[in-house]
């Protein structure tokens, strides 16, 4: 598939109302645009450059843990959680009781983050690992009683009110296990010949 002819999808008719169905994407990728080039390259420059910082850190496991930390309170946010960074660092006890609901929050993103990167240990990136991950991650906050650690079977919508007037509707619940399926593919086919970078940034 070309990058620069590539379709992201199209939208198919569901019962009044049309859901968006994405292009699958395990297959051959290849681009003409030299820009890309020169940003893989720079992109594994900095990758590399971030492993060598890792040999002089004094302790790279609190280095990370730090890391984890920022990347769970900044995602935490997105879904409207209000936590510092500070007191992510802090005892359940000592944040004020109006707190600890997005405190919890984004300790279940820390746990659910070291709990994925010590399976990758023993397990290859699937989606029963992403499916594992996401049920610590609402265990016990909002969004527990949604089916954690399952693929959703309803439909659901972003922005607007409804179905009939939101501004994106993902994939029909049917097509959702079909196109994980074929992402799980598509990160461990070895007949494709497609640097993990541009993978990474294709998943």
């Amino acid at each position: 598939m070309k990058f620069e002819t590539f379709s992201s999808g199209i939208y198919t008719n569901q019962y009044q109302y049309k859901s968006f169905l994405p292009t699958t994407v395990n297959r051959e990728w290849y681009w003409e645009d030299p820009q890309i080039n020169t940003l893989l390259e720079r992109a594994s420059r900095a990758l590399a450059e971030l492993d060598a910082f890792t040999l002089i850190v004094p302790d790279v496991d609190l280095f990370i843990h730090m890391h984890i930390v920022k990347e769970a309170n900044t995602s935490s946010r997105i879904e409207g959680t209000q936590t510092e960074m500070e007191e992510a660092l802090m005892k359940i006890s000592q944040i004020a009781p109006e707190k600890r609901d997005d405190w919890q929050e984004v300790q279940n993103y820390i746990q659910a983050m070291n709990e994925a990167i010590a399976a990758l240990a023993t397990l290859p990136l699937s989606t029963r690992l992403l499916r594992q991950t996401h049920e610590t991650l609402m265990q016990g906050v909002r969004g527990r009683t949604k089916s954690p650690g399952q693929f959703r079977r309803s439909q659901n919508w972003i922005g607007g009110s409804n179905l009939n007037n939101a501004a994106y509707i993902p994939p029909h619940p049917d097509e959702v296990v079909g196109l994980m399926s074929d992402l799980e593919k598509f990160w461990h086919n070895d007949q494709i010949y497609v640097p993990d970078l541009i993978r990474i940034a294709i998943s």
